[in-house]
């Protein structure tokens, strides 16, 4: 049976918006900003992820980019914050990186 135009406009659709979510993925690993941000209900999100293992395989590798880079960020304002002798800081750094005050 051959798709339909409209069939198709919302294939091409649908597509679009699971590309969206990737891309905010990458950005903020949080499904929920993520959906919010593209205006896709987060059942939407888990649907797609249940019906469509590639997607949901894109979704996975997006969250970790997005992982990495909050990651990223989290070290540079920890570095940021140790310059300016945050004494919090300071231990927290000690105690996840130096065996003698761990």
């Amino acid at each position: 049976m051959k798709d339909t135009a409209p069939e198709k406009a919302i294939q091409k659709r649908m597509d679009n918006n699971k590309q969206l979510v990737i891309e905010q993925l990458k950005k903020i690993p949080v499904v929920e900003v993520a959906c919010e941000k593209t205006g896709i209900g987060r059942a939407t999100y888990y649907r797609w992820r249940k019906e469509d293992e590639e997607f949901a395989r894109l979704a996975d590798e997006a969250i970790t980019e997005g992982n990495s880079l909050v990651n990223d960020m989290a070290e540079s304002q920890l570095m940021s914050a140790i310059r300016d002798k945050n004494l919090t800081a300071i231990i927290f750094w000690l105690k996840n990186h130096h065996p003698r005050y761990a």
